[in-house]
């Protein structure tokens, strides 16, 4: 797939911190509970910590008891690009920034309504503004 915006891994590996560069950049994941947004309760939006575009609102968050910060919605179909990951000897559905192509997390059939949908995003891989 091709990209709108190209990642400077070498810059990257400047800016962002082992873990953030693992997840984002090597489809890696953070420990649950031991992260940043997993139970944040501010109004704002979370973005790409790649390239910065809004992925999720945080009126679509809630606490699925996962450890990750989980969403029921993107901000529009078009900021998410989801991928069938059959890795680990399971198949479930990767969810990458569909801008630059940054691993973000996996998306579930088992989340709240209205989508029913639980994207499960991992921190290191956002950024966060408040309103």
């Amino acid at each position: 797939m091709s990209y709108k915006i190209q990642l400077d891994k070498e810059k990257l590996k400047e800016t962002l911190t082992p873990l953030e560069y693992n997840v984002c950049l090597n489809h890696g994941t953070e420990a649950p509970f031991q992260n940043e947004y997993h139970d944040a309760k501010a109004e704002g939006t979370y973005s790409c910590k790649c390239c910065h575009t809004p992925l999720f609102n945080s009126d679509a968050k809630f606490d699925s008891g996962t450890g990750w910060p989980s969403y029921f919605k993107p901000v529009n179909d078009e900021v998410i690009e989801e991928v069938v990951d059959d890795s680990l000897g399971m198949r479930r559905v990767e969810v990458r920034c569909a801008a630059c192509g940054s691993h973000l997390g996996h998306v579930f059939p088992d989340g709240p309504a209205p989508t029913y949908l639980r994207y499960c995003i991992n921190s290191a891989s956002l950024d966060f503004e408040a309103k």
